[in-house]
């Protein structure tokens, strides 16, 4: 299906991964550095992502216009995200545009000029209003919240309106400077292209990154009480998450968690959606999830349904966690979610911008890099007894922080009671 992938390390620190893709004739190029909202204090909430926006509106070589016209003229796609940890920037384009494309993320990533600052910061506030507008997306973040506390982690990607709204320009640039570092990037790319030749090409821009070495992160979050956490909102529907602590990025158990939400509410046959959706017709929206980090994780459920279904909805998610904790699966829950979680691998792996993703995160952040067959035979190796011992370690409810939107916050409390009456006296 391809090559294996191929890791350079540079002089400067810097970092170049690659995967050779036959047949196809684009590349997707990524530049990934290893700041993220968990790098900010309380007075930088939201820095991280502002940054990420400045870095197109333009450098000493190229205003943000002329960088628009130039993506659009190699009929390329160019974006970025920023996370909890990292932030990266990326273009996928035909393979004859690489030496343009690197040169122009090149210059973005690593020499922004800060033109046009204030009309930016009024388009991440509205960004910011259009995300509180949007509560079955915000309960996830007050699950954070409820789950982490004050650490870091517990905040919004997204930031705080009156930190985008006042940051000074000295503060970003220096933000920047101090972690967009060449110790802190990895340059990643996958598709029709060749390792030498992308090494020599970051080694012809000085290496690409400045030397030195990144401020550091924010300590790992400490084990918190559960908590119960409502935000007041007149909805249509209540949002709801219940979640606890998960397990670290890097952790061998990552390929049992994956088949246990694959099996407990993330695909269409999985038990919430069955028992939530489909006999009972409470919800529209019910699936669980997971996140890892560097040294931590979060597992979640999420349902969004009417005021009248709430309790009834959350009625039935608690016994399904009552069932998980005495079932965790069966043998045939178990092989349908392995060849489920098998089956989105490849699928995912016939996306170039899917392999450099997974390339430039997995490099930035020290996790091994596995081919396509390791891990398939990684999710061959999960056990009935792997699955249940992760489900009762992750999902035991003394363990669920819950969160909620709506309207009342009185009709949210109640309808915890059946899932942790604990939460529910909160």
């Amino acid at each position: 299906m391809s090559g294996a992938h191929r890791v350079s390390e540079l002089d400067s620190g810097v970092r170049v991964v690659s995967e050779a893709v036959p047949g196809v004739r684009s590349i997707a190029l990524g530049f990934w550095i290893g700041v993220g909202s968990r790098n900010e204090s309380t007075e930088q909430a939201g820095i991280s992502h502002f940054l990420e926006h400045l870095l197109f509106k333009g450098t000493d070589r190229f205003s943000s216009e002329e960088i628009d016209q130039i993506f659009d003229g190699m009929g390329a796609e160019a974006n970025a995200g920023t996370g909890k940890e990292t932030t990266s920037v990326y273009s996928r384009f035909l393979d004859r545009h690489l030496e343009r494309a690197f040169d122009v993320l090149a210059d973005m990533v690593l020499r922004p000029a800060y033109p046009d600052i204030d009309s930016e910061r009024q388009v991440v506030i509205e960004e910011i209003a259009m995300y509180e507008d949007e509560p079955s997306d915000k309960v996830h973040d007050v699950l954070g919240a409820a789950i982490f506390g004050d650490h870091p982690l517990g905040r919004p990607i997204i930031g705080s309106a009156d930190v985008v709204a006042s940051v000074p320009v000295p503060d970003v640039a220096a933000y920047h400077d101090s972690r967009y570092v060449a110790p802190n990037l990895v340059v990643a790319a996958a598709g029709n292209v060749e390792h030498d030749a992308l090494v020599r090409l970051v080694e012809g821009a000085g290496g690409v990154a400045r030397d030195g070495q990144p401020d550091g992160a924010a300590p790992a979050p400490e084990a918190a009480t559960p908590r119960a956490a409502f935000h007041s909102k007149e909805t249509e529907q209540y949002h709801v998450c219940l979640g606890a602590p998960g397990i670290a990025r890097a952790d061998e158990r990552r390929f049992a968690l994956r088949v246990l939400d694959t099996l407990f509410g993330g695909a269409s046959s999985s038990r919430l959606f069955q028992e939530v959706r489909e006999k009972r017709g409470l919800a529209y929206a019910v699936y669980s999830y997971s996140s890892q980090y560097a040294d931590s994780g979060q597992v979640g459920i999420y349902v969004g349904t009417r005021p009248e279904n709430v309790g009834e909805a959350l009625g039935v998610i608690g016994a399904e966690l009552q069932k998980l904790a005495e079932e965790p699966a069966t043998a045939d829950e178990l092989d349908r979610a392995k060849e489920n979680v098998k089956g989105r691998m490849v699928l995912s792996f016939e996306s170039t911008s899917t392999r450099m993703t997974r390339l430039g995160s997995s490099l930035l952040m020290d996790v091994p890099l596995m081919t396509l067959d390791e891990m398939i035979a990684a999710v061959d190796e999960v056990t009935l007894d792997d699955v249940a011992a992760v489900a009762r370690e992750l999902y035991a409810v003394d363990r669920l922080s819950a969160a909620g939107i709506g309207a009342d916050h009185d009709v949210f409390r109640r309808a915890l009671d059946p899932v942790s009456p604990a939460l529910a006296a909160v």
